[in-house]
């Protein structure tokens, strides 16, 4: 009875993510980070961008706005003292100059510093403008009708100076406004290079995690299931494997695992065979045993009996009971041949298991020379290949066995009145060698290919062609022991064609299969 084999269905595992996943899964963190730092440094590039461009756009620009206000401040102031001193009109044009560029200048640094309270600036633009109303275009009128006074221009210069204070305040303003932007620069910088650190930290971070999780969750159970898998091939079928990791691993160890289940039923099954083939070898031994011994004596006794009954009484018994005693005689021999043929055809590959390097040109002579006084008789040709046959590895009394069976055919299912031509040759077709025998006998229908190996199987009855019809079932299971094929050659029509392989012999003297 043969055991039953478990067939153990596919598991889903559910709740458990696949390696695709968790690479997947992976590969959206990692992307998730890289788009986070992406934009965190974007909008750090900006900030300092932004604030580089302040203090190199606007605020240094409008300090230098503010020193050129500051000349064009005291330009206004010289023009007018020198008017005032010599009269001449040369000097109001560094003072009109002065005005021009003291309102260009303003606007200028209002536009650099837009939303910044500058109220220093406002300070010296309503000093000047209360400078240029009350003390600059008055004394310039004065001076165009008559001369004025020394007195008047030293409180000119006066009230020239209290404008200064407002500038000094301008000045410093600007200057704690670049101090302020190099700050914030400088904070922006190190912010920008802080975080940049903490992301390439973090990315570290995140890419060992990922290893670590990588070999935890997907590299470790794919170990732990090569392990198995080793153990179980190296003979260990009894080792269960466990389904671990991600789903598409645990679903391949569940499959491994029922391969597992099914090898062992195989197994078991092979050993049940084994133990069937043991007791049927045992009891074949037993058999041929009884055949050689118990079964083959009676019959010899029949035999002998018959013909001593034949010798003693022969004047007393009629033609009738002459033919009948033949008949035992015959039957009994005939059943001798037959369980002799059958221990023969059962001892192949179980009495001869010697191998080695076999020359079958040696075997061939051999196999005419006992078939000589045959090949004499019927006038047979034999034409062996113009080449030694080769050395192949094999048991030297099988292989003679052979030669024999195929020849002997040959011989004997000729044409009547025809001598026998028999044909060998030889030829190597990669690591086989191929050999035909063919004849100019009777020949053998096609029809008949597979028969004709059968044990005990004949084509023609016995009174016209003797023997008991195992010869090729003989060669054929000679040849398949070897490790060859045997077939009828339907192609030649001549008469019987054989073809036969066996494997050639490698160079270091083993047998290549």
């Amino acid at each position: 009875m043969l055991p039953v084999i478990d067939i153990v269905r596919r598991p889903a595992f559910p709740g458990r993510l696949t390696s695709q996943h968790w690479f997947a899964s992976v590969l959206a963190a990692m992307v998730l980070l890289i788009g986070v730092a992406t934009f965190v440094g974007a909008e750090l590039l900006a900030r300092t961008t932004e604030v580089s461009n302040r203090l190199n756009d606007h605020i240094a620009p409008a300090r230098t706005a503010a020193a050129e206000l500051t000349a064009a401040v005291v330009d206004q102031e010289t023009g007018v003292r020198g008017y005032l001193l010599s009269g001449d009109t040369q000097f109001l044009e560094p003072y009109a100059a002065g005005v021009a560029g003291e309102q260009q200048l303003v606007a200028r640094i209002r536009s650099l510093l837009p939303g910044e309270p500058l109220a220093e600036l406002d300070v010296v633009v309503g000093q000047m403008r209360e400078w240029r109303e009350r003390t600059a275009n008055p004394l310039i009128t004065a001076r165009a009708q008559a001369s004025v006074p020394a007195p008047l221009v030293t409180g000119s210069k006066a009230s020239f100076d209290a404008v200064r204070a407002p500038l000094d305040d301008l000045d410093h303003r600007l200057q704690v406004l670049r101090d302020a932007g190099r700050a914030d620069l400088e904070h922006s910088r190190s912010v920008r290079n802080t975080v940049f650190l903490w992301l390439v930290v973090a990315l570290l971070l995140l890419i060992g995690l990922i290893a670590v999780l990588l070999r935890v969750v997907v590299l470790r159970p794919l170990t732990q299931l090569g392990a198995a898998v080793r153990r179980v091939a190296d003979g260990d079928f009894d080792h269960e494997l466990t389904p671990g990791g991600p789903a598409d691993l645990a679903r391949l160890s569940a499959d491994v695992e029922a391969m597992r289940r099914r090898l062992v039923g195989s197994l078991e099954e092979s050993r049940l065979q084994a133990a069937e083939l043991h007791r049927s070898n045992t009891d074949l031994e037993q058999f041929a045993y009884v055949a050689s011994h118990d079964l083959q004596e009676p019959l010899r006794k029949v035999a002998s009996f018959c013909q001593m009954l034949q010798r003693r009484y022969a004047d007393s018994l009629d033609d009738r009971a002459q033919q009948y005693i033949a008949f035992a005689v015959d039957g009994a021999t005939r059943m001798q041949q037959l369980i002799n043929d059958l221990l023969a055809f059962s001892r192949i590959g179980r009495l001869h298991a010697d191998r080695s390097s076999i020359d079958l040109e040696t075997v061939l002579d051999r196999v005419l020379d006992s078939l000589a006084m045959r090949i004499e008789e019927t006038g047979a040709t034999v034409s062996q290949p113009p080449l030694p046959l080769p050395v192949v590895p094999g048991d030297a009394t099988l292989l003679t066995q052979l030669w024999q069976n195929l020849i002997g055919n040959a011989l004997k299912f000729h044409r009547p009145g025809t001598p026998p031509q028999v044909t060998i040759t030889a030829e190597l077709d990669g690591e086989l060698w191929t050999f035909t025998v063919r004849d100019n006998g009777i020949g053998i229908d096609s029809e008949f290919a597979d028969k004709i190996f059968v044990i005990f199987q004949r084509l023609h009855p016995r009174d016209v062609y003797t023997g008991t019809g195992i010869g090729l079932a003989i060669s054929k299971k000679i040849v398949e022991y070897h490790g060859g094929t045997i077939r009828l050659d339907t192609d030649y029509t001549e008469g019987a064609g054989l073809i036969f392989t066996l494997p050639a012999e490698t160079a270091d003297g083993t047998q290549d299969r």
